[in-house]
């Protein structure tokens, strides 16, 4: 198992995918903190909700967390990839014939999907952190108003490797890598978000709008509710299972196909 799971570090790590991906998920962390950190909303700017300022522990979670809202996908993009790029070059077969139980496999990319996950989650706390919390300091408030801080950011990995596991159930359920990228991305960042803002503001949603992937996200990250939120979300802890949930039935469902499938 161990030989697997250093099989699919190297597959990764030995691409110059992983550093692209990495200064992506820097630069993205470090403009989202710098930019949440500066900005100064209005009322008129929210919808009439007033935004605190950088003394409340929502308000700077929200600054170090920022910019997940981007390396999230990136980290989807990649469990697409880790086995999409296996059916795109043909790859999948040797690496079965070299490991030829498909279960020890799949439980190598699981893992090492994780590691990497947590990986990017750390690259990207080391830009929002390093900028965000000079530029509140400077501003004349703490960089961690309350202890709760501190498990955003261990949480913030959680989400990072969840969406890696979420990413690696859509790229064997959609065999095409260019489609599962387009169609996942699509879903994730424009269609499920909306879906689940709409359904939110129905009086019959407002029990189900929770449950969508996204809104889930942000309760991990217990950064507050969204301005104009019509809903209350669930509370960190339990929203971390459900998403997790959503990630062990997207890498069962993936692995058992993965099991089961033809690849010849």
């Amino acid at each position: 198992m161990t030989a697997a799971i250093t099989s699919e570090f190297r597959k990764f790590f030995t691409t110059r995918l992983w550093w692209g991906m990495a200064i992506g998920v820097f630069l993205a962390g470090a403009a989202f903190a710098a930019l949440f950190a500066l900005l100064d909303p209005t009322p008129e700017m929210t919808g009439g909700v007033d935004v605190p300022n950088l003394s409340n522990v929502s308000r700077v979670s929200s600054v170090y967390t920022g910019g997940l809202s981007v390396s999230y996908l990136l980290t989807l993009s990649i469990g697409i990839m880790t086995i999409g790029s296996e059916y795109r070059h043909k790859t999948i077969t040797s690496t079965f014939l070299a490991t030829p139980r498909r279960v020890k496999v799949m439980v190598a990319k699981v893992v090492s999907l994780i590691g990497i996950g947590a990986f990017y989650g750390i690259v990207s706390l080391v830009g929002a952190v390093g900028v965000g919390a000079s530029i509140i300091a400077a501003r004349g408030f703490s960089p961690f108003p309350s202890s709760s801080i501190w498990r955003t950011l261990a949480l913030s990995l959680l989400v990072l490797a969840v969406w890696a596991l979420i990413g690696l159930g859509a790229g064997i359920l959609i065999p095409n890598q260019v489609a599962a990228l387009l169609i996942s991305i699509g879903l994730a960042w424009i269609i499920e978000p909306l879906v689940g803002f709409l359904i939110g503001a129905q009086s019959w949603g407002k029990g189900i709008a929770p449950y969508f992937p996204s809104n889930l996200t942000t309760a991990v990250l217990d950064t507050g509710s969204a301005a104009g939120s019509t809903f209350t979300p669930l509370a960190w802890w339990a929203a971390a299972l459900v998403l997790t949930g959503y990630a062990a039935v997207m890498t069962l469902i993936g692995s058992v196909l993965t099991v089961r499938r033809d690849v010849s």
